[in-house]
């Protein structure tokens, strides 16, 4: 199982602030898009899980902004599982523009069921199922 993956992501005008700033509300996004792909690679299906009942929901997210990026930039998204749990994964995260460290991040996730229950990690996030 891959436990890191590296994904590009241009920033779009719509996502940037006045400034040209890319807005910090649009990090998590790109965050989720790396966990995506991340899970892609793995043969994993956000969409096949969630019709079998099995949803992951963010419970825990830090981030910490080191440099701005800008409307145009072409960002460099590292995502990796740091650790599973029975029913928790921890993600972190680095975005860079070049070999500039813009941002880093750490994300917690709990799987859950349908009706809210905690139920385990799948084996395709990595968990014994």
């Amino acid at each position: 199982m891959l436990n890191e993956s590296e994904m590009h992501v241009r920033v779009r005008y719509s996502e940037t602030d006045a400034m040209g700033f890319l807005h910090h509300s649009n990090y998590p996004v790109y965050f989720e898009m790396g966990r995506t792909e991340l899970l892609r690679q793995n043969g994993g299906d956000y969409r096949a899980m969630e019709e079998q009942g099995i949803f992951i929901v963010v419970v825990k997210l830090e981030i910490r902004y080191l440099l701005p990026a800008r409307y145009d930039d072409l960002l460099r998204l590292i995502t990796r599982v740091v650790k599973v749990g029975a029913a928790k994964i921890e993600h972190e995260y680095e975005l860079f523009r070049e070999q500039t460290k813009l941002c880093e991040a750490k994300i917690t996730l709990a799987c859950i069921r349908r009706d809210g229950v905690v139920q385990r990690i799948p084996a395709v996030l990595g968990g014994e199922g």
